[in-house]
């Protein structure tokens, strides 16, 4: 159990009441909420359980096994045997395939070897996001729990048409929106740049 699981609890209510106010009384037509809503295209309290939902720990042995198969794939290119004394057409052929097997399972960019290394480094990249993000929406939502917009919130029941209420919920949905959808932009980054391992040439 990490910052944000322990802060859930806490911060679920106060997400739940920002949620209604937006659903039932909007914003103001100028705040920033709208475009953090249209980007991350979630009320907070979705968006934060979809960062919630994000479990590092059962992807952590991940990366160490993919490079165990990235090696076993250079051993086993390393180990095919040559026709050695064997010669002729038949000959000819095994060697032309055992290259080709070789030259598929290790010592190219396009070899499953250097692919599977790839996937390793994207799957350790991903691990340290998802830790972030959970780490960086646990600091927001700490932030927002003793800020005075939870403070108007703070009541037994919410009024979508105050005023007041409607500018407190805006601005809490506009900080956790916006960690949120930063985080996101950085996931999209890295996926992006791993278009290669998708898309081989």
């Amino acid at each position: 159990m990490d910052h944000l699981d322990r802060l859930l609890a806490e911060a679920g209510p106060l997400l739940h009441r920002v949620d209604a106010v937006l659903s039932a009384g909007g914003a103001p037509a100028a705040h920033p909420v709208w475009h953090q809503l249209r980007r991350v295209r979630l009320l907070p309290a979705d968006a934060v359980r979809t960062v919630a939902a994000l479990r590092p720990g059962d992807l952590t042995d991940a990366p160490t096994g993919v490079r165990a198969a990235a090696r076993t794939c250079a051993t086993v290119a390393d180990s095919l045997p040559g026709p050695a004394d064997w010669s002729g057409p038949a000959a000819d052929a095994y060697d032309e395939s055992r290259r080709a097997l070789a030259g598929h399972l290790s010592g190219s960019p396009d070899a499953l070897e250097a692919r599977l290394h790839a996937t390793a480094d994207l799957a350790e990249s991903l691990l340290t996001w998802m830790r972030a993000t959970r780490d960086q929406v646990a600091e927001t939502l700490a932030d927002v729990l003793v800020s005075t917009q939870a403070i108007a919130l703070a009541t037994d029941r919410t009024d979508s048409s105050s005023p007041t209420q409607q500018e407190a919920a805006a601005n809490i949905a506009t900080r956790t929106l916006q960690t949120i959808g930063d985080a996101y932009d950085q996931a999209a980054d890295l996926l992006y740049r791993a278009r290669p391992l998708r898309d081989p040439r």
